[in-house]
């Protein structure tokens, strides 16, 4: 199969094993670039300037596959800095850029031939980075995992294809190869995947958060702005449940005042993630576990291998019953 995102990164399946914070590791990145996809990892999931170092050094030393680095670009990353010029100094194939604005990215990757990629939830902000010179767009629609879009992947993929020259790769909502051949047939160029690979066998979260993967499905997904202050899918555990949502009148009106809003917002995003890492990490009754609506299509603990061998069976499957729908129009 080519695409506009194979031949950019030079892979077998348009697919990119999304960025996720505290759960895609070391492991992973080498099994999706040996599985004939591309796997990026969060600059964030370092802990020290160090910890990249040593870690793309290891991934590199594993596999010559292409592989890339999510960069949070907003002033709640007070580090984005540094490490995009470690990354740059140790040679990474593409970054994806969240929650801020990529223009350093863009501009320092062109000159070594890095490859950028922009989350974007609207064709406004799509056309912004595309004019700032991004190889590419990830639409993120409001079935993905994490912090997610408003707009559903039928009509932002079509609306993002139509406001942009550069290729378009659809991101959530997809758990299965039917649903990558319907993302295609929608025009995109490739396809973000996470939640999937939660619960992969290279996955180095805990043994519960790989069983809620398996145990909870799309009905059990809710959106919190008690983590990061944006909105983020997780499963709605019974702490969930008891936690609520939302945030409360403090949290709220911290985050809305203009003179207090950017250190609300950092005080809150810290203050999530060490909650997400707790659960994460450790067999707690606190479970805070970030997942998307496409947790139904998880049933087994495998490998990356695995997973992404079913994708490409299931797209064979899906090919072929399209095909007949189309002869019988």
């Amino acid at each position: 199969m080519k695409t506009a995102l194979t031949e950019l990164l030079g892979i077998e399946l348009p697919v990119i094993m999304a960025p996720m914070f505290l759960v895609t590791n070391v492991d992973m990145i080498v099994a999706a670039g040996e599985s004939g996809i591309a796997g990026c990892i969060p600059a964030l999931n370092f802990r020290t300037i160090e910890d990249l170092d040593k870690g793309l050094k290891d991934i590199k030393a594993r596999t010559n596959k292409p592989f890339g680095v999510n960069l949070i670009v907003n002033k709640s990353n007070v580090i984005a800095k540094k490490q995009l010029y470690k990354c740059l100094d140790l040679g990474v194939s593409f970054f994806i850029t969240s929650l801020g604005s990529p223009e350093e990215v863009i501009r320092e990757s062109k000159k070594q031939g890095i490859k950028v990629f922009c989350d974007v939830i609207e064709e406004n902000y799509a056309k912004k980075v595309e004019d700032l010179g991004a190889d590419g767009i990830i639409g993120v629609n409001n079935g993905a995992g994490g912090h997610l879009g408003n707009i559903p992947a039928t009509v932002l993929i079509p609306k993002l294809k139509a406001a942009c020259k550069i290729p378009v790769i659809s991101a959530g909502g997809v758990g299965s190869g039917a649903g990558i051949l319907s993302a295609l047939v929608l025009g995109a160029d490739g396809l973000s995947i996470g939640t999937p690979f939660i619960a992969s066998k290279e996955s180095g979260v805990n043994e519960e958060y790989k069983q809620a993967c398996i145990d909870y499905g799309a009905s059990d997904i809710v959106v919190t702005t008690k983590l990061s202050g944006s909105r983020c899918t997780v499963i709605n555990t019974p702490y969930m449940k008891k936690l609520g949502t939302d945030q409360n009148i403090v949290e709220s009106f911290l985050n809305k005042n203009k003179q207090f809003k950017k250190y609300a917002k950092m005080l809150t995003y810290y203050k999530g993630m060490g909650a997400l890492e707790k659960a994460a990490f450790g067999a707690t009754y606190k479970s805070v576990w970030c997942a998307g609506t496409s947790l139904d299509f998880t049933h087994e603990i495998a490998s990356v291998k695995q997973i992404v061998e079913k994708f490409k069976d299931e797209m064979k499957v899906a090919e072929k019953d399209l095909m007949k729908v189309l002869g019988k129009v």
